[in-house]
């Protein structure tokens, strides 16, 4: 059986997974990529300085790097108990380990804080390698979870190499750093370490916007969550963080339950769950042969990122396997499953209770390929459980370029939708869908991710969701207007500044007979269009910033949640938007004509009459800082603009659900 890609509009898609991001977002993740690339590089020297290959210190390193996010949680939760303490949400008693899982972090002994061991080397001379080997055994002591999962062989560094790693990850900026900023550098190095091929070709590594989209789409929410090829452990993190955004508290909504074959990856898995004050039981197993949960038919989730094409499995060995009620996909002469794609799309199937979901990233060729695949594939769509199925282009794993899908199950599909799929063809239905990691990868930002699942939302009916997302971006549209009227002023009052000198600067350039007629009027020409150039923006800011004021009155206080009232909230910001559009040339137009009056007073400011008047020195430093003014204003403009476009393309795909349910692929079963 086929599934063709694309049956949703592709118009449609690209309005609602527009390409510009949220330009605050942008600059944090700018910044995040820098600092990663930063402390990749200077961490990258151990192996330059020493003997060490990077299968030699790729533990280690994590292993610094896990004291580090620990540390930064850990305070986190310290500070957040003391508040709780304060205003009398949390009781005045002694704080115990089990406060600080329930704040998703590990409680630290005194010796194993980052802090600590850092003033202990610099003040006492001890010994680095043995301060976080002892401080790795201490976590160990106290989270049974951990015991004999930490790295140990911080002896294999030299000390003066070992010392700068630790330096590098506690500048203020790290220490700063927020749960998601750190989870991000986590998985670069992670991301890095695959890429060397560091540990088993990098399978244990799924880009997290990946596992967000699939977490979106089943919503593990409760009961028994499964992975049986878990890697490092992401399906298990982002699970968690999709449940206590919800507001639910992980320990008592779900059980992690995971499958790895590698006892290295496994550790990280331990790692990555521990430092978010997470659990999970871990089996060390080969999915294809074992099942050491005995989870079959008992799992709520099922979620994966499977290796793909595997052309070993041994065909005897599992042609009696319960999990395979499909059979098997194909055998060749060595007696071996020519491809387990497959083998993986059954097993998800079968770990499935009664009421459970799954969702998993297949090869791409999986959803076309013939033979005895096509014959398992049929057996499979006619159960009536493949939900959803996206689309993903190349580039988005680190390890590898090919294109894939993300496939998604769910044996609870009412009687209406079980001879439909919703497919999205996410791959190239509108152009810059993807947020750009590097110049090679690419990923889903934070509003593409909500409004793929609002696509899954609108299928399944819960148009209230759908709601109250467009009123999510109605309220950021109200926030961030209101903070255009602040970085204009800055902008506006730097401006006026520079103004002034340059004045200054016409005045004495007019009184001074030496100075070529030919300066003189260059000058004056662009003294003259800054200043023409000045009037407009000033009226259309004015009226801009009166027109923002009276929609934020109007709505902030009480944001529409219904499809009418958003309609008109929507309507009523367009004139604003476009107004907005129209500010940032002006913008834009007046840093230049300051910048170019600048770079002609710095010609003229040689001659000491004219220094005189005018410091040229300052009016620079003043045009550099006018530009980074510029950029916060235009990005502040765009902001609003942003939000705004994401609810009216919401607020104008109102009829869609029903044609999405037309395009539907309806699956008989039949190739």
């Amino acid at each position: 059986m086929e599934l063709p890609f694309p049956t949703v509009d592709p118009m449609w898609f690209g309005r609602l997974v527009p390409g510009r991001l949220s330009t605050v977002a942008n600059d944090t993740f700018k910044d995040i990529e820098k600092l990663e690339t930063d402390l990749w590089e200077a961490a990258d020297n151990l192996r330059a300085n020493s003997k060490l290959t990077s299968s030699d210190y790729f533990m280690p390193v994590l292993g610094v790097i896990f004291l580090r996010h620990a540390a930064n949680r850990f305070d986190a939760a310290h500070r957040q108990i003391e508040e709780e303490q304060a205003n009398g949400t949390m009781p005045k008693r002694k704080v115990l380990p089990a406060d600080y899982l329930r704040r998703r972090a590990l409680w630290l002994p005194e010796s194993a804080r980052y802090d600590a061991i850092m003033q202990r080397a610099a003040t006492s001379g001890a010994d680095l390698p043995k301060l976080i080997t002892d401080a790795m055994t201490a976590i160990e002591a106290e989270f049974e979870p951990l015991l004999g999962v930490l790295p140990k062989d911080f002896g294999i560094f030299e000390p003066k190499v070992l010392e700068d790693l630790m330096r590098l990850f506690n500048s203020e900026q790290i220490k700063q750093a927020t749960g998601d900023v750190f989870g991000r550098i986590y998985e670069y190095f992670l991301a890095k370490f695959s890429m060397q091929k560091a540990h088993d070709n990098g399978e244990f590594f799924t880009p997290s916007s990946i596992v967000q989209t699939i977490v979106n789409v089943i919503e593990p929410d409760h009961g028994v969550v499964f992975d049986p090829a878990c890697g490092s452990g992401g399906m298990f993190v982002q699970s968690s963080h999709f449940i206590e955004q919800a507001g639910g508290d992980t320990a008592q909504k779900v059980v992690f339950y995971g499958q790895e074959k590698n006892r290295d990856t496994i550790r990280l898995a331990k790692m990555n769950l521990a430092v978010h004050g997470l659990e999970g039981k871990i089996a060390e197993a080969i999915t294809y042969y074992q099942d050491e949960h005995t989870l079959a038919a008992k799992c709520d989730f099922v979620m994966a990122n499977p290796p793909f094409n595997v052309d070993l499995v041994d065909a005897e060995r599992i042609k009696t396997d319960p999990r395979l009620p499909f059979g098997l996909p194909g055998v060749n002469k060595g007696k071996k499953v020519s491809n387990g794609n497959y083998l993986w799309i059954s097993y998800f199937r079968s770990y499935l209770g009664e009421k459970g979901r799954a969702g998993f990233v297949m090869s791409s060729q999986a959803s076309s390929v013939g033979h005895g695949e096509k014959e398992v594939r049929q057996k499979i769509v006619e159960t009536g459980d493949v939900d959803v199925m996206i689309s993903i282009r190349s580039n988005f794993f680190y390890t590898r370029t090919v294109p894939c899908e993300l496939w998604h199950f769910d044996r609870t599909k009412p009687a209406t939708r079980r001879d439909k799929v919703l497919m999205l063809d996410a791959r190239n239905v509108y152009r810059n869908v993807y947020r750009k990691v590097t110049r090679k990868i690419y990923d889903f930002s934070p509003e593409q991710m909500r409004n793929l699942a609002a696509i899954v939302w609108l299928y399944r009916g819960h148009r209230e969701r759908f709601f109250g997302l467009v009123k999510d971006y109605l309220g950021r549209v109200c926030e961030e207007s209101s903070a255009i009227p602040v970085a204009l002023t800055t902008f506006e009052t730097t401006l006026s500044d520079l103004r002034e000198r340059f004045d200054r600067l016409a005045g004495a350039a007019a009184k001074h007979g030496v100075i070529e007629a030919d300066k003189k009027a260059s000058l004056a020409d662009a003294a003259t269009e800054l200043r023409e150039a000045f009037a407009p923006y000033e009226a259309d800011r004015t009226r801009l910033l009166a027109s923002v004021r009276a929609f934020g009155e109007a709505y902030a206080k009480a944001l529409p949640g219904e499809n009418d009232k958003q309609h008109a909230a929507r309507t009523a910001f367009d004139a604003n938007a476009e107004g907005i559009r129209g500010l940032i040339k002006q913008v834009d137009l007046l840093y230049k004509l300051a910048a170019r009056v600048a770079d002609v007073g710095a010609a003229l400011a040689g001659d000491s009459l004219i220094a005189a008047a005018y410091d040229r020195r300052s009016a620079a430093k003043l045009a550099k800082q006018l530009d980074e003014q510029r950029k916060a204003a235009v990005e502040q403009l765009k902001a609003a603009v942003y939000f705004h476009r994401q609810g009216r393309d919401r607020a104008e795909d109102r009829q869609v659900p029903a044609g999405v349910r037309r395009q539907d692929a309806v699956l008989s079963g039949r190739p």
